[in-house]
């Protein structure tokens, strides 16, 4: 629980200054002025006392020893104070100095060196370049940063230590508050790992909330986040993703996967809700803070504005929530109880002359209806409008069975309604449109939380024959892995592939034509040509010999026109599949996450669009359809206009296959099966083109 950090008993802080804004003294303030209830040793050989503090000329002068060291001195002097600190007995150190890897090659040597001293000692390195950590609970603000927030269930973690101060300026202002706020600096040793690790098993943690620009082991963030998501809501805004995490992709699957597609994919899979605002992070932090989570995706909206309303709406409806019909029951009571001229269909309008008791007989049918799942109270300052009463009073008839958000809209005149919200545990909004993202983020956790068990399914597999030719290709330094010998790595795991043979001269060609029955198509197999219709190494549909005999010199004589210097091994004859929809399943190796699959549409669905989901690797079945239904042409599958369903589980199986064998084989960092042809329930699923590439190894 990192203890000693969170926690300590007695803290040093190395550099304290008398100096007022110099960071040594401003840390020394801060955990006087927050009531720290340890022992506070500042630390500088030529002060006898600051604020009234005994001060010590060095660590060994301390007596007992301590627990945390807060070292804020000049970057060539941070080493032998680490190694005094842990002299000193420190089991947990922050440097907040600056000038490490951030600065260069000398300064990340020097972050690496003091990482690897306190790691020997097993010493908690919080830092360096950092603003230190907050903890409300145990009364200590060991930073720098001049607000101490209010006790609360909010937790943070950052990269940013300026973004912290933002952080707490806002909580500030919100009258919110936070459980433990840290800053992560450069994460020399500490990070959002061991952080999500704690605060999943900290009682005094509600939320977590993080703000990262990156990760340290992709590996070990999903593990951490998906278990810390289990027991609370983790919400991450992350920042600095635009950059592609595939330079020189050499398939759709690897140019359409960016960064940032790799981070939403592993939040996704580890239950992460994504914050895409700084604003929208906290905004999800509160709900989650103050509300119970919804037991489904039906909202009710209450308001005393008709235009305000529909904004509710539409927001909803777009959000994928349900803006549902209300019980007949409910709408009964409602014409009883409110004026004529009200609404008492969904949105309920209350009337801009509505007064608190209105509201209340709202708010409380909008509970007892079995058809609502949550709330969002809307209000508009209007003459007769009391806000504050308002507010206390839909707090006090609050049965914390159901979310109730409120969007108390408008300037100085709501302002009195909106403290008394947030004083009783009701998240509020500026806009009915952020609420209702605040609920979509809440019944996506909820609905995340009742995922069925993961199970990944193995399939048995020829997994030799497919080893046997990866080795081959990796010895012979043929990385990109041709049609021909991807479909033998595909037949391998039981896709079903056309029948075809590599032919490197014409009479073969033909032979293999004849043999395998016409129509065929001919395709180039060249390790230095990889999108082969660009430069007319496709033909299709041909019908005989004589037409193999042409295709084959025509193809010959034009790509040694165009790429004289390609190495050409022959043609893949293969049979003519019969046609269906064409859908492109794929993956890449993400440096972080590892593999990545992809779906989507084949044709302009892919090229154009880019209509394509992606899923971190290894996947269950549940995982799989779940892919296809994140596209936006999934209705296409399920069939529009009197069109016949395509196979669904065939494509999901499929994409199971992938995910099993780029799992079994990290050497194999890009594929793609394009296009893999479906048809309806029943009919054969076929892998129509495939190509691989491998890593490279020296």
């Amino acid at each position: 629980m990192l203890k000693n950090l969170l926690y300590p008993n007695t803290v040093a802080i190395v550099g304290a200054s008398r100096a007022p804004g110099k960071v040594g003294h401003e840390i020394v303030a801060n955990l006087i002025n927050g009531k720290f209830e340890g022992k506070i040793a500042p630390v500088n050989p030529s002060s006898d006392s600051i604020l009234g503090l005994k001060c010590y000329p060095d660590l060994k002068s301390i007596p007992n020893g301590i627990d945390l060291s807060i070292i804020a001195v000049p970057t060539p002097v941070v080493k032998p104070a680490i190694e005094d600190s842990i002299q000193a007995g420190a089991k947990a150190i922050i440097v907040i100095t600056a000038g490490f890897k951030e600065v260069g090659e000398e300064g990340k040597a020097l972050e690496i060196e003091i990482a690897q001293i306190c790691k020997s000692k097993g010493v908690n390195l919080l830092g360096p370049n950092c603003l230190g950590l907050l903890n409300t609970h145990h009364k200590m603000n060991a930073s720098f940063a001049k607000h101490m927030p209010m006790t609360g269930g909010i937790s943070v973690i950052s990269q940013s230590g300026a973004l912290c101060t933002a952080i707490l300026d806002w909580a500030a202002g919100r009258h919110l508050g936070l459980a433990k706020l840290i800053s992560m600096g450069n994460k020399a040793d500490l990070c959002e790992t061991e952080f999500l690790n704690a605060f999943a098993d900290d009682s005094e943690t509600k939320v977590i909330v993080g703000y990262l620009e990156s990760i340290v082991s992709g590996d070990q963030f999903i593990k951490a986040a998906e278990a810390a998501a289990t027991k609370k809501p983790v919400v991450i805004f992350k920042a600095g993703t635009t950059q592609a995490g595939v330079k020189a992709a050499s398939s759709h699957t690897g140019s359409l996967a960016g960064a940032d597609i790799a981070y939403g994919a592993a939040f996704t899979r580890s239950g992460v809700i994504r914050a895409e605002t700084f604003e929208a992070m906290f905004d999800y932090a509160t709900a989650f803070a103050m509300q119970p989570l919804p037991k489904g995706e039906r909202v009710a909206i209450i308001t005393n504005a008709g235009g305000p309303g529909i904004m509710a709406a539409d927001a909803a409806e777009i959000a994928g929530l349900k803006v549902t019909s209300l019980g007949g029951g409910t709408a009964t009571a409602l014409r009883e109880k409110l004026p004529a001229a009200a609404s008492v269909a969904n949105p309920i309008d209350v009337l801009g002359d509505a007064d608190p008791d209105r509201y209340v007989m709202a708010v409380e049918a909008a509970q007892a209806d079995e058809s609502v799942d949550a709330i969002i109270v809307i209000m508009t300052p209007q003459a007769m409008t009391k806000p504050a009463e308002t507010a206390r009073a839909i707090a006090k008839c609050a049965n914390h069975e159901k979310p109730i958000l409120a969007s108390f809209m408008g300037g100085e005149d709501v302002m009195p309604g909106r403290a008394e919200l947030v004083a009783h545990n009701l998240p509020d909004y500026t806009s009915p449109e952020r609420a209702v993202a605040a609920l979509r983020a809440m019944c996506t956790y909820a609905s995340w939380l009742k995922r069925p068990t993961r199970v990944v399914t193995r399939f048995p597999v020829n997994r030799r024959r497919a080893e046997r030719i990866i080795r081959r290709h990796i010895r012979t330094k043929s990385f990109q892995v041709g049609e021909a010998y991807a479909k033998e790595i595909l037949r391998a795991y039981d896709f079903n592939v056309p029948p075809g043979e590599v032919a490197n001269n014409v009479e073969v060609a033909i032979e293999v034509a004849d043999r395998i029955g016409y129509p065929v198509a001919m395709k180039i197999v060249s390790p230095d040509i990889i999108h082969k219709s660009d430069i007319g190494g496709v033909k299709l549909n041909l019908l005989s010999a004589e037409a193999v005999r042409d295709a084959f010199d025509l193809m010959m004589l034009r790509i040694r026109d165009k790429m004289p210097e390609a190495r050409l091994d022959g043609v893949y004859i293969e049979k003519m599949c019969k046609r269906g929809r064409e859908v492109i399943l794929g993956m890449t190796r993400d440096r972080q996450f590892g593999p990545m699959l992809m779906f989507g549409l084949g044709g302009i669905f892919v090229e154009v669009m880019k209509d394509v989901t992606f899923h971190i690797a290894p996947i269950t079945a549940d995982e799989a359809i779940q892919m296809l239904q994140g596209t936006k042409s999934y209705a296409l599958l399920k069939g529009v206009r009197g069109q016949a369903s395509v196979d669904i589980q065939a494509i999901a199986e499929s994409l199971q296959r992938i995910s099993q064998l780029v799992t079994d084989f990290p050497e194999i960092v890009e594929m793609d099966i394009n296009p893999f042809m479906v048809g309806e329930v029943g009919s054969e699923s076929i892998a129509a083109d495939a190509r691989i590439t491998l890593v490279k190894k020296d």
